[in-house]
């Protein structure tokens, strides 16, 4: 019997079905065979090329409605999953690009199977076909993500736990309240309250939300963050809004008690409208109802210390002018937006240090990044601290200003009553990826932990994390204070410093001498600067949260295509590995960048259990110094300049004009390919981690944030999968064994235990959750409480509300 096999009796929709896909391979063959010559030139994988020549020959053939095309396609098929498997083994999420799309390819082959061999091929047989591929691709991701996933350890015991003095008396101790940003001056965000536990945890219920009212006019289009942790104080909660409002809630309902409003105006807005948090002081001797007894006081985004009653909010007339300081004075000429205070002041011997965000990549001759110590009772300038001009204590004389450009400290920093030091995690100096004309000050305290006696406002030892600077890993998060085991059972006053390059520092506080080791390592030299590079820079031996090298397979997307094209920037890079120096004649790639390993959100630290917490960041950068002359053409300016504007920039860094220096910079933060809005590097993109204090051993490590609210070109997935997002916040121990969390871009808040690192429990934000949340005690009953405030940087939802969990009442 001859079977018929002209097109009369094939489907008319089926055959222009097969040659659509034959067309289909055709263009995506032409990509590939283009893109990977280019790869194979550069010395990366010669896949792509032999892949694309494979689908163009396969096209082909459907296009002819020749079955060949489906054979040829099959052996690319099966030689793509060799190649795959050869390359990355069984990581899973290098395997979802390499394996999913052409296994789709395949399956759509398959169906096409009954048009390419009519009589031979059934539509059933080949929908079966189809399926049991499918079958074999769940059953095979489920496997590989089970051997992936992260092995719970037995049962943590803790055993080093009561070997700490971290109950130092000098340090004030969270408990019913949180009296202070990192839950004291210490900045150990722990709380010894147990009510909630492993057992009872899933029970937690949100039990009233209060909102600041502080929204823009159109949140799609605007710059705001809400950050805030607030302070608990007897049965008061304090915090400010976005924009600065200083807001009081009852503790146990959340009702608004008083609010006040410094007024900033939006030209005061810097890269994001943010307040991390406020501080409380009270006055020695208060009686009860002493006006201004007690006092809130925060810093504005207008360069203004604020103190108000924390009775009613009404500001405090003792302190400076009508209840405020401006911390600007003396630095010259300041426009807005180049000078705010996005983190909450330090209080120590009562002495309100504060430091000052500056606006990052403007111009080198941007405003002081001098440091302040207020009275906190009359608001008086108790000292100044200018790096450059340190004779200079106090305001500087008629004519002149606070030194220009130099480091600034726009986090929060921790404080030790007994010594009476005071600990800044400095900045940069203004133009983070240019050296060239700093001065020797400004190379020996940029990018360190300072301390300063708190009493005469002069730096009593500084340890620097990174040698001359020129990659943003300035410190963004507090030190915290611990007594850290010593010869023959002692104790030593010690603090952990976290660091964006990931490295996890222990130090004497008395001395900053470090306590475990540090290596001086060589350093990758070159760049456009090449006699300003340092020879080595530190690396901590103790602990670090930062991942090995960048390789090409490590480079991902959603597909082959885009995937080769992340190969092929990779390729085209300068990269010789961590401190890679910045280049102009083509992009360098920074990783971690400069929001990686531990941002502002800190470490936690249980002082029961001996165990550190630590979530962070592991994402690159892809940067580019611009030459000045194509800077200016782009009409990159500095904010002052474009009397208010942005500088072109649409995050930070991304076309910063660096005025004053001899090049731009352009950064592709997070390495996003342009198109899908995905990241070259595969996930994860951040993690968690528990770390033993005593030796500086992981206990546990888990990738940190689902992709519920990420997908390709910024549509969310709204998948429940575990894949590792970017995080801003950080996280609270409590003695009940948990640790709580938001931070992640997923807009979930979680409980976790802190043996295990399983989350337990969760709760879904009405916005981003890039606050750090605290908890206390009420009426015997314990509170957790989050900032759902949102973040612009982040790309999480902008909110204004106020959150608070409890267990059901019994």
């Amino acid at each position: 019997m001859v079977v018929a096999t002209s097109e009369a009796t094939r489907g008319g929709w089926q055959v222009w079905a097969v040659r659509a896909l034959g067309a289909l391979f055709v263009a995506l063959g032409v990509m590939l065979a283009i893109g990977g010559t280019t790869l194979a030139f550069l010395g990366g994988s010669p896949y792509y090329v032999l892949a694309g020549l494979g689908l163009i020959a396969s096209g082909v053939q459907l296009l002819r409605l020749k079955r060949e095309g489906a054979l040829i396609y099959a052996v690319v098929f099966a030689l793509t999953l060799f190649w795959a498997f050869w390359e990355v083994g069984l990581r899973g999420w290098a395997l979802v690009p390499r394996i999913i799309p052409p296994a789709l390819m395949m399956m759509l082959v398959i169906l096409a199977l009954p048009t390419l061999m009519p009589g031979r091929v059934t539509a059933r047989r080949s929908i079966g076909g189809a399926l049991a591929l499918a079958a074999v691709l769940v059953v095979g991701g489920v496997g590989i993500s089970l051997r992936n996933a992260p092995v719970a350890p037995p049962l943590l015991t803790f055993p080093m736990a009561g070997i700490f003095r971290m109950d130092d008396p000098s340090l004030r101790m969270t408990g019913r309240d949180w009296p202070a940003y990192g839950g004291t001056e210490a900045a150990r965000r722990f709380s010894p309250l147990d009510q909630i536990t492993r057992e009872n945890v899933g029970s937690l219920k949100r039990v009233w939300t209060a909102h600041t009212g502080d929204m823009p006019a159109n949140p799609a289009n605007s710059k705001y963050g809400a950050e805030t942790t607030p302070l608990k104080i007897g049965d008061t909660l304090y915090l400010c809004s976005a924009k600065n409002i200083l807001i009081a809630l009852d503790a146990a309902n959340g009702k608004e008690r008083w609010r006040h409003d410094p007024g900033v105006s939006d030209a005061w807005i810097p890269y994001t409208a943010a307040c991390r948090g406020v501080a409380f002081y009270e006055k020695p001797g208060t009686t009860y109802g002493e006006v201004c007894g007690r006092r809130i006081i925060e810093g504005t985004l207008d360069g203004r210390l604020i103190a108000v009653d924390a009775n009613n909010g009404k500001p405090c007339a003792d302190f400076g002018e009508g209840g405020e300081v401006d911390i600007k004075k003396g630095m010259g000429a300041v426009f807005p937006g180049m000078v705010s205070i996005t983190s909450a002041p330090t209080i120590v011997r009562g002495v309100v240090v504060t430091g000052h965000q500056v606006l990052d990549g403007q111009e080198r001759s941007a405003p002081s990044g001098v440091i302040q110590g207020f009275d906190a009772v009359t608001g008086a300038l108790r000292w100044a601290w200018d790096m450059k001009q340190p004779e200079m204590t106090g305001l500087p004389p008629e004519g002149q200003t606070y030194a220009r450009g130099t480091p600034n400290m726009w986090t929060t920093a921790s404080g030790d009553e007994a010594l009476g030091l005071v600990y800044l995690p400095m900045g940069n100096s203004a133009v983070d990826y240019w050296s060239g004309d700093r001065s020797p000050e400004e190379d020996r305290y940029a990018t360190s932990l300072v301390a300063i006696d708190v009493t005469t406002g002069k730096p009593v030892w500084n340890f620097q994390t990174v040698h001359i600077d020129v990659w943003d890993y300035d410190l963004g998060s507090q030190a915290t204070l611990i007594d850290f085991p010593g010869p023959g059972g002692s104790s030593v006053p010690a603090l952990l410093l976290p660091s964006k390059q990931g490295d996890l520092y222990v130090l004497d506080r008395r001395t900053g001498k470090p306590i475990t080791s540090v290596q001086e390592r060589l350093a990758p030299q070159g760049g456009v600067e090449p006699d300003r590079r340092a020879r080595t820079q530190p690396h901590s031996i103790y602990h670090t949260l930062r991942k090995p090298s960048l390789s090409e397979d490590r480079m991902w997307g959603i597909s082959p295509v885009d995937q080769m094209l992340c190969r092929i920037q990779f390729r085209m890079a300068n990269y010789h590995g961590f401190y890679t120096p910045p280049s102009a004649d083509k992009p360098w790639i920074e990783y971690p960048g400069y929001n990686g390993g531990s941002d502002w959100g800190g470490i936690a630290v249980d002082p029961s259990r001996g165990v550190i917490i630590a979530n962070y960041n592991d994402i690159p950068n892809l940067n580019r110094l611009v030459p000045r002359a194509e800077a200016d053409a782009k009409g990159w300016t500095p904010r002052s300049q474009a009397r208010g504007g942005s500088s072109g920039s649409k995050a930070e860094g991304a076309g910063d004009p660096q005025a004053g220096a001899p090049y731009a910079i352009d950064i592709n933060a997070g390495w996003r390919l342009s198109g899908t809005g995905l990241s070259c590097k595969e996930p994860p993109y951040g993690g968690i981690r528990a770390i033993d204090v005593a030796s500086g051993r992981t206990l546990w490590d888990r990738p940190f944030g689902t992709a519920r609210r990420n997908g390709p070109f910024g549509i969310p997935s709204m998948l429940p999968v575990t894949i590792g997002t970017p995080n801003n916040g950080g996280a609270i121990i409590t003695a009940g064994g948990i640790l709580f969390i938001a931070a992640a871009t997923d807009d979930l808040i979680r409980a976790i235990d802190l043996r295990t690192g399983e989350t337990l429990w969760q709760d879904t934000l009405p916005a981003g959750g890039q606050a750090t949340p605290i908890t206390y005690e009420m009426g015997g009953r314990q509170y957790l409480v989050i900032m759902a405030g949102g973040h612009h940087f982040m790309e999480t939802p902008i909110g204004d509300a106020v959150i608070a969990y409890a267990l059901p009442e019994r």
